[in-house]
């Protein structure tokens, strides 16, 4: 969510400018173009201060041991977004970090080892000829059921899946109207896939005069394809999640105004019952906090990790606030990586990890 502009960091320009502009498939991942003026991020060291985790109850010591350290990766990004672990396979050959930047119109693979980073898709949101401004990139990303990449395509205001060099359009309008621009995304076991459709892709956002849809929704495709819209009554869905047994979803809604949590039962045919808060960050927010309610994951046990007001905020299960990583920067999502304990987390221009006592969910 927001639009974040190319900055230039003390000491120089971040990145490499690749001369040229031809199709070149990378080592250890698809097809890719890669354009002149292209900018790679710069693999970074160090860790945020010390004692920057904030512990409203004793049951985070549990899920972020006392003495943990959040450790800075990669910065120089413009707007990172879709931290997501990938591990060696059909799509790479070796385990890694994707991730976005959403301006740059680029999937990243970062090896967390060596902090070498390449381009993995580009394009990766955005895949018409004719310039436009606004958020272009894909934003949320995933793995499929079948090992493919699934991507929520601003730009192109729909998500699709990445096979070979091209892109096959799972979602892309609701009886007949153009998606806003797809958002955040989550499948759960039985392949269905669920996710959300803010404004933020669009140029103007909800002023927009291409904006089809009079409403943000939530959606749901089955494996064959058919798209049900779950709810529109959420004014800025964002990020997406389920529980552990798949019976609650959970949607955030990045709206200063409304800067809310919510929780859904589903229920057998995959609609949702039973709408509620979870968790209300207006108050962080109105705090002055920065960000806002984003991205989020839930580990095995059920506690929910979410990019919002202040770092990478930890709920129990009954949406209980049980602490914070505070990173003082616009936090927009996280992932958990390596052999499941480490959470990833994209923030603003950086990327940065953290060590759990828990693992994710599905690890």
């Amino acid at each position: 969510m927001g639009i974040h502009f190319a900055r230039i960091v003390a000491g120089g320009v971040i990145g490499m400018l690749v001369a040229g502009c031809a199709v070149k498939k990378a080592d250890d991942g698809p097809a890719v173009q890669k354009a002149a003026g292209e900018f790679m991020p710069m693999p970074a060291f160090g860790t945020l201060p010390a004692g920057r985790i904030e512990r409203l109850d004793p049951a985070l010591d549990v899920l972020i041991p006392p003495g943990a350290q959040v450790e800075v990766l990669v910065s120089g990004l413009n707007w990172c977004e879709g931290p997501t672990w990938v591990k060696a396979g059909p799509l790479t050959k070796t385990p890694g970090l994707l991730f976005c930047d959403i301006p740059q119109n680029t999937v990243y693979k970062l090896d967390p080892n060596t902090r070498q980073i390449e381009v993995f898709v580009k394009p990766s949101g955005y895949t018409a000829l004719e310039p436009r401004g606004g958020e272009v990139g894909s934003n949320g990303i995933t793995i499929g059921p079948d090992g493919s990449l699934v991507l929520c395509q601003h730009g192109d205001r729909r998500v699709a899946r990445l096979a070979g060099p091209q892109f096959i359009t799972i979602a892309e309008s609701y009886e007949g109207k153009r998606f806003n621009s797809p958002n955040d995304l989550v499948f759960d076991r039985n392949g269905n896939l669920f996710f959300t459709d803010p404004p933020y892709g669009l140029e103007k956002n909800m002023a927009d005069p291409k904006k089809e849809l009079d409403f943000q929704g939530v959606y749901r495709v089955t494996p064959d394809g058919k798209l049900t819209l779950l709810t529109k009554e959420l004014s800025r869905p964002n990020g997406i999640a389920l529980s552990p047994d798949e019976q609650t979803l959970y949607v955030a809604v990045s709206d200063p105004k409304d800067a809310k949590i919510w929780a859904f039962d589903v229920k057998a045919d995959g609609t949702l019952a039973n709408k509620r808060v979870f968790f209300d960050c207006q108050k962080l927010v109105d705090a002055g906090r920065k960000g806002m309610p984003d991205g989020m994951e839930v580990d095995r046990r059920g506690n929910v990790f979410l990019g919002g007001p202040g770092g990478i905020l930890v709920f129990s299960p009954a949406g209980k606030h049980l602490g914070t990583v505070l990173t003082d920067d616009k936090t927009s999502n996280c992932a958990w990586g390596d052999d499941g304990g480490t959470l990833y987390m994209t923030m603003n221009h950086n990327i940065c990890r953290i060590r759990t006592g828990t693992k994710g969910k599905g690890w």
